[in-house]
């Protein structure tokens, strides 16, 4: 094939960026409609009436069973993508998020299958866990091995885009169900719609990632045959170090956001008794606020290297965690506001960088998976069971104790960002 075809089929690095982005977000969309279900519905349609606290425990744990799952995903589409390619794996961890979340808006009530419902629902959650977990490695890896010089935090935002467009996207359509449905048609069969439209956006991710080609520094590991017959291997042999700093590194990201997000919106219906239309506005507009601080913090990153935007970021989050008590419980819809909006600018700033910097740990015969297993066992750290943890604190202590919560979960991350190597200037094309 001539240099010049070859040129001509190369897609545009607003293709690639786009590409990035697309898949994420939908990933994350379907993520988060299940997050805010959890918050709203998910208890009472697949768990017995009989005792509505243990049923949004219940719910709650359902919720954390995805992020028990998104590691495996990591190691298995991981493995896959650091061996046969980062497209083909992408798509495939797409088509499961997709499948998955679907089933999950078919999927009868208790009332219906009994202890099956929520049986099935545990199942199809891990399933949304596997695919997600393959999803951010291979979309971050996408656009930063693409990367213009200088660029690659730049670059690898795009994918950190994705969660914020995918959470104002659920945002919104469950504000849409809840202005336009009843509270019984919302429980009944609304709450399934935007999981069964969930479909239709796949179809367009993978429309888009069909179209990409392999990237170049995964080309030429294949070119020089230099792949692992089993990444994780070398991975955890050579690298364990910065999987498990990576991980720590990421749980500040993962705490702001799940605490502002399914704690705070099941606290402010439940027990501030803050209608559901009014919370969930509340959360389009903070949401704003982490759109925003993910090129900022990108473009600072590239700039004057990840680590100092990093502790930086985190610093801030660790004296955020000891405003959530006065505004929250200030009951006052402004005061609550702002804190969703500083969780969430917070939660950009600290997550933008990570989509470079993650996969700059780590060579390429193994950034696939070393980069999303570092990613998804974050999500066990930080996010798992923080709205779960942050229950039984309100229940046991009250709101302070969720604050220092927070606090600490991003003091965790300034100790671990501390002790990673700072990576801008490094080689990224290094093969073992």
């Amino acid at each position: 094939m001539s240099k010049q075809t070859t040129a001509a089929n190369t897609p545009s690095t607003t293709h690639i960026a786009f590409a990035s982005f697309i898949g994420t977000a939908i990933e994350f969309y379907d993520f988060y409609i299940y997050a805010m279900a959890v918050a709203l519905v998910i208890g009472q349609v697949f768990f017995p009436a009989s005792d509505p606290a243990a049923q949004s425990l219940n719910a709650f744990l359902t919720f954390g069973l995805a992020f028990i799952a998104r590691p495996v995903g990591a190691v298995v589409f991981g493995h896959f993508g650091d061996k046969i390619g980062r497209k083909t794996t992408l798509a495939a961890s797409l088509l499961l998020m997709g499948i998955s979340t679907l089933f999950i808006g078919l999927l009868p009530s208790y009332d219906v299958l009994g202890t099956w419902a929520p049986f099935a629902l545990c199942i199809l959650r891990f399933g949304q866990g596997l695919g997600l977990g393959g999803e951010w490695g291979g979309a971050a890896l996408l656009a930063t091995e693409h990367a213009p010089a200088g660029e690659r935090a730049w670059f690898g935002m795009f994918p950190q885009l994705g969660p914020s467009v995918g959470f104002l996207f659920a945002t919104l359509s469950f504000l849409g169900l809840a202005l336009f449905l009843t509270e019984e048609q919302f429980k009944t069969w609304g709450w399934r719609l935007p999981f069964i439209a969930s479909a239709l956006l796949v179809a367009v991710g993978l429309y888009v990632r069909f179209k990409l080609i392999e990237t170049p520094a995964f080309a030429k590991v294949l070119a020089q045959q230099a792949t692992h017959p089993a990444p994780i291997k070398p991975l955890l042999k050579k690298h364990y170090r910065p999987v498990l700093l990576g991980a720590l590194a990421m749980v500040v990201c993962y705490n702001l956001f799940y605490t502002a997000t399914v704690f705070c919106l099941s606290y402010g219906t439940k027990t501030l008794q803050i209608p559901r239309v009014d919370f969930l506005q509340m959360l389009c507009i903070a949401v704003v606020f982490m759109a925003l601080a993910t090129p900022l913090s990108a473009r600072l990153s590239d700039r004057f290297g990840r680590k100092p935007v990093l502790l930086v970021s985190s610093f801030f989050a660790v004296l955020a965690g000891f405003s959530l008590n006065p505004l929250l419980a200030s009951g006052s819809l402004i005061y609550i506001t702002l804190f969703l909006a500083i969780a969430l600018f917070l939660m950009g700033a600290t997550f933008a960088p990570m989509g470079a910097y993650l996969p700059e740990q780590f060579p390429v015969a193994v950034r696939y998976t070393g980069a999303g297993l570092a990613y998804q066992l974050g999500g066990i750290l930080g996010a798992s069971s923080a709205p779960y943890v942050s229950q039984v604190l309100v229940q046991q202590g009250g709101l302070t104790w969720v604050g220092y919560y927070v606090s600490a979960m991003a003091a965790v991350s300034f100790v671990a960002v501390l002790g990673m190597r700072e990576t801008k200037q490094l080689s990224f094309d290094t093969v073992e």
